[in-house]
């Protein structure tokens, strides 16, 4: 079987630097404290590497970033936060050339709990070779790491890998060490090297699924600009909010643009029940907490809201009236047709809040309680910071939202769902909820999936997603702990 031995950094990913990925295990699984001290130690960090000093660099940067963290911890953010940030930096010219041997081994400088899942799952890697940690017998890092030197510490186990006969290929820099190990050697860039690689089509697994407050990776210009923004994104979300709170809704949109806000509207919203109609019910994709409250700022009236997991906290502060289910089926399906005899609706059947181009399977109870659907894709853009957590404090969501800069939404009202694709045609709920998942999909250019929310936690959380009080405090205390800076 023949085998490939690819460095991580500056190979499959094209950045050589595993500073900022340090930086995101600070600020995850710490907090802003730990975050802004590593962004500190940058200056000594490059000051060492251009004294040819790197390896000494790169056990600071360790320390400082998990020295004290929990194990569970770290293993947390590599599972949730990290894989997003990996994939967008993979290059793929590299991946055409490692996914292409039969056997598949990466060595990494980072610690090799930071990136072992995504290797495997994402990268389909057989064997993962990294520095390894210094655990503490209570289970947190020391922040020191095995071996003299973490050069000699990771060729060594390349070497003991294949003590029988010698990899195939190596692929990394020229000063990668274990490349004296394998038969053949390539560096990076890969260009020249493609045409007798063109034919694999395979991709890296997608992520799917990922966590973390933080949109770009904290490289040290952009951690140094979050940093100098954070307590001015603090004074602007609470403004926001105070003032959309006591604003009624026709006042909204302009509020919006005057707070360097934006909302995006595309297609023709039905017009409001009337008479003795029952109302209609909106069918919405699930991108943050704010989606009920941005449709109900784009109609310009108070739209009710059904929910699942919704913090008591995000209840009290809601501008509209919201509907909590039970996860019941008969007992949600009577609350829903109750609120329909009422006026109109707001419902995201894929349950939980999906970042990535996907939208998770729907549920199908909404397609049998009413013919009267209409489809709205919704989708956001922030500079930042994510609307978004499964490991965090979800109350904190609106906040980290209207602490971006300029938040855009975009909101695109499709056609009212005609009679012959509703249940009243003889169509199965699944049938129906589908077809809406797929034109929903289409008009946003997402992929379809069959994950649902349990799938999403499970990947993310390690629970089922329910959130209860004791947890509610335990998150709110963890995540309000990365503003502490700012407060004394």
């Amino acid at each position: 079987m023949d085998a490939v031995v690819s460095e991580l950094e500056g190979t499959l990913l094209k950045d050589r630097d595993p500073f900022s990925y340090l930086m995101l295990v600070a600020f995850e699984a710490s907090g802003l404290l730990r975050f802004a001290l590593l962004l500190i130690f940058w200056p000594v960090i490059w000051l060492l590497e251009m004294l040819g000093m790197g390896e000494y660099g790169l056990k600071l940067v360790v320390f400082v970033a998990t020295a004290g963290v929990s194990e569970s911890e770290i293993e947390s953010v590599a599972r949730a936060v990290l894989p997003k940030f990996y994939m967008d930096d993979i290059d793929m010219e590299a991946w055409k050339v490692f996914s292409s041997y039969d056997k598949r081994v990466v060595v990494t400088k980072m610690p090799r709990i930071m990136v072992e899942r995504f290797v495997k799952e994402h990268l389909r890697a057989d064997e993962v070779i990294g520095s390894e940690l210094v655990i503490s017998r209570f289970g947190f890092a020391t922040g020191f790491v095995k071996g003299n030197t973490i050069d000699s510490y990771i060729s060594s186990r390349v070497a003991k890998l294949f003590i029988d006969e010698k990899p195939g290929l190596g692929l990394g820099t020229i000063t990668s060490s274990f490349l004296s190990l394998c038969k053949e050697q390539i560096h990076p860039p890969f260009m020249a090297n493609q045409n007798q690689y063109d034919h694999q089509l395979v991709r890296p697994f997608p992520v799917i699924f990922h966590d973390g407050r933080l949109v770009k990776r904290p490289t040290p210009s952009t951690a140094l600009l979050i940093i100098l923004w954070m307590p001015l994104g603090i004074i602007l979300a609470t403004i926001r909010i105070l003032v959309g709170l006591m604003l009624p809704m026709w006042a909204k949109p302009y509020l919006s643009r005057v707070l360097g806000g934006k909302v995006i509207v595309k297609g023709k919203p039905p017009p409001p029940a009337s008479g003795g109609n029952s109302g209609v019910l909106f069918v919405c994709t699930h991108r943050t907490l704010m989606d009920p409250v941005v449709l109900s700022t784009v109609l310009r009236r108070k739209i009710p809201a059904v929910t699942y997991s919704l913090s008591r906290l995000s209840e009290i502060l809601s501008p509209i009236p919201t509907v909590r289910l039970t996860r019941i089926r008969n007992v949600d399906a009577e609350k829903i047709k109750t609120e329909l005899a009422k006026g109109d609706l707001v419902v995201c059947p894929e349950g939980t809040t999906c970042r990535e181009p996907f939208l998770l399977r729907f549920s199908a109870l909404f397609a049998e309680l009413t013919d009267q659907i209409v489809p709205v894709a919704m989708n956001y853009r922030v500079g930042f910071f994510h609307a978004t957590t499964a490991r965090g404090c979800k109350a904190l969501d609106p906040i980290f939202f209207f602490m971006n800069p300029r938040p855009v939404y975009e909101v695109t009202f499709l056609n009212q769902l005609p009679v012959e694709a509703t249940c009243s045609s003889g169509k199965s709920p699944h049938d129906v909820a589908n077809y809406v998942q797929r034109i929903l999909a289409a008009t946003l250019g997402f992929e379809c999936t069959n994950f649902t929310r349990k799938d999403k936690y499970r990947v993310l959380a390690g629970n089922d997603g329910t959130v209860s009080y004791t947890s509610f405090v335990d998150q709110i205390k963890k995540e309000v702990s990365a503003f502490k800076p700012f407060f004394h």
